[in-house]
């Protein structure tokens, strides 16, 4: 018998479109023939388990060679094979109607094109000039058939020579794609798609080192392993095979915190194992580690939109037959199946940490540092993710004690309440650069949590929507006695004069810093109190760490940090302060001052008078008045602030009270912490 014909195809551009859209991904061609293969070898396994194949099975292998010289790669099984009919109907049959228009709209997704025509084995002509099958199908009788095509509608079958069942695919690589004969090439890409499918894979011979160079034995090569780890039941497994497995996938990676074994058969089929890394800072540092199988055929390592966003930080294997080998992104993200795969995995991992946090806390704890970051993400991307949470959650204080939500919220109520009944959970996100803060909250009885997280700030936004009547203040925000204020705050007992003087001697001598803007302020906080502090506003510090991880917020960051330079009115070294300025500088002041005053009143008038008319009613001599009132007063200001910045300039006890404050801040550095250590070691003396 032969027979020559036209395949089965509504349009003649069925090849240009294999080899011109289809060639970003022409690599996929050897997972598709090898798949067949698999297929094959295993209906033939079933017909024999059911009696309807009664011959030797022999050796199921599925052998793959390359010949340089002739420009072939062979991939070969001994599976259930194809009679003439069934090439007629499974080969040259093709429904593609509507093919210009569906190419056309999928042109730049390969991937779709064969998922939705099932070209599985015509992915072979990307990269062949001509596709040869050879088979005997394991029907009684049967007559070897020979199929020929050179990547065009016309093909050739006729009867040839096979002794044994089974198929031989052979493709005559084109000269685009000589790659495809090189051995490392064929030995990555089975690594990559078949390396862990459930028929032997040979390819070549295993190799030992003998005279000074590698040689083949006698050995077949098989590159994959049939029965891995997934598809075992884990009653069969032990920690050592678990671990074993995540070695063989992540040769250089650390030792898992632990793993999931899922096995799902309703409403959908899912098997896998997932781990749990150990994570500690960069998100995108080991993304894209799970690897997606179908029926234990690679299909990829991009897991986007088949599980939630947050799990891509896990790593291991997915293996579900509901997935089918080549499909899109868009319909990945919008199928059914998929969907629920997604909403299962997640259940199952909350599943998982909840059992052991509750079987073995203090196992739990102790991974708490590396779970941290992966739970914190999926909190803030998962509402269901974060409901289940919540139950397992830690929050961990600067002591290293862990705790429960609840169960911190229980500790922190009655003393961290403050007067308007709001709960204040104080944190700090340096317990060296912040020492002295949380120092001072620590002898007032209060808690401070440790939280210098990557996602720390987010996951503090989203616990301040969720919790009632509770804010999170870092404690070095403000005072103690305002970040958690009991009653009213005490009166500060200076004039006015004082406190433009204080503030001009202190805001003088502050360090000039790029994108630093520093304010002083005053608080009676007992002569027990630190005399000054270095404070930053919580919301525009929170606001530029966000602005780091948030594009969006990118203005933020480029504000300046705000500081707030605390003087304690009712410490002695404060009061010392006020009296030296005032010895120093009152008789050089005081009639500067009374210009000041005078001038300010002048200024006050003229802007009363000038308010209760339009613009147009105001003359010029008006207006020029009030223009030479604003210079006067300019100048007088100039003057005073000049007398204090000199007076300032030469007091070692203000740039001492500057330079304490800095230095408990961590900003205290360079030069300036020399000048510090010189002026306090000359102070001492």
């Amino acid at each position: 018998m032969s027979k020559q014909g036209n395949i089965g195809v509504t349009s003649e551009n069925i090849f240009p479109i294999i080899k011109k859209f289809l060639y970003s991904d022409h690599e996929i061609f050897l997972r598709e023939i090898v798949s067949n293969a698999v297929d094959a070898t295993q209906k033939l396994k079933t017909l024999a388990s059911v009696g309807e194949y009664k011959g030797e099975l022999g050796d199921q292998s599925i052998r793959i060679k390359t010949d340089e010289k002739a420009g072939t790669l062979t991939v070969s099984d001994r599976g259930i094979g194809m009679t003439a009919e069934e090439i007629d109907k499974y080969i040259n049959q093709i429904a593609f109607s509507g093919a210009e228009e569906f190419v056309e709209k999928y042109k730049n997704d390969a991937a779709s094109i064969i998922g939705h025509f099932g070209l599985g084995f015509y992915s072979t002509f990307m990269v062949s000039k001509k596709v040869e099958i050879v088979t005997r199908s394991s029907k009684d009788g049967a007559v070897p058939m020979k199929w020929s095509c050179e990547g065009n509608p016309e093909y050739v079958l006729e009867e040839t020579e096979k002794e044994t069942i089974g198929t031989d695919i052979i493709l005559h690589i084109d000269d685009e794609n000589k790659e495809f004969l090189d051995k490392d090439r064929i030995s990555s890409l089975l690594k990559k798609y078949c390396r862990f499918l459930p028929i032997p894979i040979v390819f070549g011979k295993k190799q030992e080192w003998k005279d000074g160079k590698y040689a083949d034995t006698e050995e077949d090569n098989i590159v994959n392993d049939t029965r891995p780890a997934w598809v075992r039941k884990p009653s069969e497994l032990t920690d050592e095979d678990y671990k074993k497995f995540y070695r063989d996938l992540y040769p250089a990676s650390d030792e898992p915190l632990f793993w999931i074994h899922l096995n799902v058969d309703y409403p959908f089929n899912l098997t896998g194992i997932l781990y749990f890394p150990r994570i500690k800072s960069n998100i995108d540092l080991n993304r894209n580690k799970i690897q997606l199988f179908s029926n234990q055929v690679f299909v990829t390592d991009s897991v986007e939109g088949i599980v939630p966003e947050f799990l891509t930080l896990l790593h291991g294997v997915l293996d579900s037959p509901d997935i089918p080998l080549n499909v899109s992104r868009s319909y990945l993200q919008s199928d059914q199946n998929v969907k629920k795969i997604s909403n299962h995995i997640t259940k199952k991992v909350a599943d998982r940490l909840e059992e052991i946090f509750k079987n073995d806390r203090p196992q739990f704890e102790e991974k708490w540092d590396s779970l941290k970051l992966f739970i914190q993400y999926g909190m803030l991307s998962e509402e269901k993710f974060y409901e289940r949470a919540t139950k397992f959650a830690l929050l961990k204080d600067t002591d290293g004690k862990y705790y429960t939500f609840d169960e911190y919220k229980t500790l922190v109520k009655e003393n961290q309440t403050n007067k308007d009944g709001q709960l204040i959970y104080l944190y700090t996100n340096s317990t060296e650069e912040q020492y002295s803060y949380i120092q001072a909250a620590r002898d007032k009885g209060y808690s401070v949590l440790l939280m210098d997280g990557q996602l720390d700030v987010h996951a503090i936004g989203q616990l301040e929507q969720k919790f009632e009547k509770t804010q999170f203040v870092r404690v070095d925000s403000d005072t103690t006695e305002n970040i958690i204020r009991k009653n009213d705050v005490n009166k500060v007992a200076l004039t006015d004069d004082q406190r433009e003087a204080l503030q001009e001697v202190f805001k003088s001598q502050m360090p000039k810093m790029e994108k630093a803007e520093f304010y002083v302020t005053f608080e009676a906080l007992g002569e027990n109190a630190n005399p000054v502090m270095l404070t930053q506003s919580e919301y525009m510090r929170r606001m530029r760490e966000m602005s780091a991880m948030q594009p969006g917020m990118s203005f933020y960051g480029e504000m300046p940090d705000s500081y707030n330079i605390v003087l304690n009115t009712e410490h002695a070294l404060i009061k010392k302060v006020v009296a030296d300025e005032e010895t120093a500088c009152t008789a050089e002041l005081s009639p500067v001052v009374a210009d000041i005053k005078g001038w300010e009143a002048r200024q006050t008038d003229l802007r009363n008078k000038q308010n209760k008319k339009k613009d147009e009613e105001i003359s010029s001599a008006e207006k020029e008045d009030l223009e030479n009132t604003n210079r006067k007063l300019d100048e007088l200001r100039e003057q005073r602030s000049k007398i204090l910045s000199e007076y300032a300039a030469g007091n070692s006890l203000i740039h001492e009270l500057i330079d304490l404050a800095l230095l408990g801040n961590g900003m205290l550095k360079g030069e300036a912490l020399s000048k510090f250590i010189q002026r306090s070691v000359q102070l001492i003396g």
